[in-house]
């Protein structure tokens, strides 16, 4: 009834949770969540997705490097389409740009963009993209490397950029982020994106959303986010969460 569509199971904090890992995935399905997509972050923590998704038929990965996390190795395209061979990896990425924490290097975050699109493209996977306060030189880049297929994860923008991203082919995914008080403007971006465009995700263990903001995010408060959307767009959350479940297989394939 429900997908997760981009949560960092690696990093949850379990303890936090009073659980362990199939314990947390074990709540999310009885809510009716029945996927997750399991992002990459950077390679050096690759192997720990990797195994998450390995251990657990309804786990799909990502492989990618975080625009912030430039300190980590350095995502050569050949290197990306070899781990993106692997039977559980769907998506490439997350990559993207972050103007908001890192104004210092945008020439370094949009070199390791354009070879994460490059790479999505040889590949044939979807790209999962961070967007933080660079509107212009997002869609500037996606156009340019002629990207084509994927989501624009936990979207924070406004309805100009969402509407260029659909332009170009690509999702919108909502977060926890939509049910926040300050979140007006993303209110009314979610009542314009098509339903056949919207994805939903919890970005745990962060941002989890009202009832639990200012706790540990889980993959079982994505049913928040529906239900948030769902009051927006005046339908049963029961089709919300069909249609965004759809439009995730559409996209990846899985799930």
């Amino acid at each position: 009834m429900f997908i997760d569509s981009h949560c960092h199971l690696d990093r949850l904090d379990l303890l936090a949770l009073g659980t362990d890992l199939e314990g947390a995935l074990e709540k999310a399905r009885q809510r009716g969540v029945d996927h997750f997509l399991c992002i990459g972050v950077d390679l050096e923590s690759l192997p720990d997705v990797l195994a998450v998704a390995e251990a657990y038929t309804d786990v799909s990965a990502s492989v990618g490097v975080h625009p912030l996390h430039l300190d980590s190795l350095e995502p050569e395209i050949e290197k990306l389409i070899e781990l993106a061979a692997h039977p559980k990896v769907v998506a490439i990425g997350e990559t993207g740009l972050d103007y908001h924490y890192d104004k210092e290097n945008p020439a370094d975050q949009q070199r390791r963009f354009r070879k994460h699109i490059e790479a999505s493209r040889r590949t044939n996977k979807p790209l999962v993209i961070h967007t933080r306060e660079a509107r212009a030189d997002t869609i500037r880049i996606l156009k340019e490397e002629g990207a084509t297929a994927g989501v624009l994860h936990c979207f924070t923008e406004d309805w100009d950029m969402a509407k260029a991203a659909l332009d170009l082919g690509f999702y919108i995914s909502f977060s926890g982020i939509v049910s926040f008080a300050s979140a007006r403007e993303l209110r009314d971006v979610a009542t314009k994106v098509p339903l056949d465009r919207m994805l939903i995700e919890t970005d745990s263990p962060w941002l989890a959303p009202i009832p639990y903001r200012g706790k540990t995010n889980q993959p079982a408060y994505v049913v928040e986010v529906a239900h948030v959307l769902a009051g927006l767009r005046g339908i049963d959350v029961a089709e919300l969460g069909a249609r965004t479940s759809d439009n995730f297989r559409c996209l990846f394939g899985v799930g």
